[in-house]
């Protein structure tokens, strides 16, 4: 188990380092390239963050079902519900989005194959490895999941922020972008105080 949790502990400061560095790469990169006056880029950008952030959101309302087959600590379990029940509200704030604006379509990612078939066999995975593992090892893997995906919910609200002329739609999905950059925040301050 010591040897487990060392283990994480270097996969966590490799997995910061790498985090940071990307930070001071792309910090002198603008954080929106201009569009050519009546590029249909900026709603398709928009439509495709909405698709891919309504399916990551779909998914992570039941994550807190976990709960009824796997033991956890309560500090884990009580953060978990906390992100599925946010998760849910928002995911059916996009559904009303969709529902008043026919533009916006939630089924179509526009992902190409491989992208989708990778993710299909990283879920497996995933999958397989959270149901076969208990305890502290358990958590780890599960708080370590949750920063992959809040990172991700986080960074595709504020694409679709950038992309969407609708004002109020802009504001809920600024207030999305900053509760999945909180629940990542708190997700990996757990996930450091489990390692030490």
């Amino acid at each position: 188990m010591f040897l487990m949790i060392r283990a994480m502990k270097r996969f966590l400061l490799l997995f910061v380092a790498t985090l940071s560095l990307a930070c001071v790469l792309t910090a002198c990169k603008p954080a929106k390239a201009a569009l050519p006056p009546g590029s249909d880029l900026t709603p398709s950008t928009r439509n495709n963050c909405y698709s891919l952030l309504h399916q990551l959101l779909d998914e992570q309302k039941d994550v807190s079902l976990l709960r009824f087959i796997k033991q956890e600590h309560s500090d884990v379990k009580e953060l978990i519900k906390k992100i599925a029940a946010a998760s849910g509200a928002d995911s059916k704030l996009l559904e009303d989005f969709a529902k008043h604006d026919p533009s916006i379509n939630l089924d179509d990612t526009g992902l190409p194959p491989g992208e989708i078939a990778a993710r299909a066999a990283i879920a497996s995975t995933k999958k397989k490895e959270i149901l076969g593992q208990s305890g502290e090892k358990f958590e780890l893997t599960l708080l370590l999941t949750q920063t992959e995906a809040l990172s991700y919910a986080w960074h595709l609200a504020l694409v679709a922020v950038e992309n969407d002329p609708q004002p109020d739609r802009a504001r809920a999905l600024t207030g999305i972008s900053k509760d999945m950059e909180n629940f990542y925040r708190e997700v990996f301050a757990m996930l450091l105080s489990k390692t030490k």
